[in-house]
């Protein structure tokens, strides 16, 4: 159901983890939600609990981001928040990389693509908030992650260009770096490269409803002034060892 008063978000990836945490914590703040993922049975499922539209796409191609465009377009008229979460993680040397095409659409073109769609609209209602969810990678590096890691660093010279090209329309554009997060990705990319846990100072993962409440605030009035920021929310990781 579509609350004519309430401010209009798309979250992509938000059938798990950080991005459906998030769409459940802003749900239940009074905003009209739209998901979208790859996995249409989970969006199928997460949908009806939250009585809110969803699309499924494959943002590893460029066609997808077009796709959630026009099918986002269809049920709401227009856009206040735009939150670029989705993501795809590899561990592996870089002799060996093998998902880099699939990697750099993901996590590079289609935060660039959706922002560019959703901008002008931004813009001629003179207000708007868009988050990228970048990773504790791209600001330090992780060995057998460089794809992943280059991937998540672009998003934050983009988030900054962007910043400033739209801070006088009342948009703000900020990047959050979680750390290592308690979701499947996470877990999964620990398991994989053997990450010592007590390297982090709060002894730690980050849990996704942390990222949420991060950007519930965000998107608030009260963060105004707030743009073109790198956020590193990690534990503590970020400070060093």
């Amino acid at each position: 159901m579509v609350n004519k008063k309430a401010k209009n978000a798309l979250i992509t990836g938000s059938s798990r983890g950080i991005g459906l945490k998030t769409a459940q914590i802003l749900k239940e703040n009074g905003y009209n939600i739209f998901l979208t993922g790859r996995d249409i049975k989970k969006l199928e499922v997460e949908s009806k609990k939250l009585k809110s539209p969803y699309f499924a796409c494959d943002l590893s191609s460029l066609d997808g981001t077009k796709k959630l465009f026009e099918s986002y377009f269809e049920t709401y008229k227009t856009i206040d928040i735009l939150i670029n979460n989705a993501g795809l993680y590899e561990y592996q040397n870089i002799e060996n990389a093998s998902n880099i095409e699939n990697m750099l659409n993901v996590n590079v073109k289609a935060p660039f693509e959706l922002t560019k769609y959703f901008i002008p609209f931004m813009k001629k209602q003179k207000w708007g908030r868009i988050i990228n969810i970048g990773s504790i990678s791209g600001v330090m590096g992780e060995a057998f992650a460089s794809v992943y890691s280059g991937t998540k660093s672009a998003l934050i010279g983009f988030t900054k260009a962007v910043a400033l090209e739209c801070a006088s329309y009342n948009i703000t554009i900020n990047v959050i770096n979680p750390g290592w997060v308690e979701t499947n990705m996470g877990v999964n990319s620990i398991d994989k490269s053997d990450f010592p846990i007590d390297i982090i100072p709060q002894k730690r993962f980050i849990e996704a409803y942390e990222v949420a409440k991060l950007i519930t605030f965000l998107i608030s009035d009260d963060a105004k002034g707030i743009t073109g920021q790198s956020i590193n929310l990690c534990a503590g990781f970020s400070c060093g060892i």
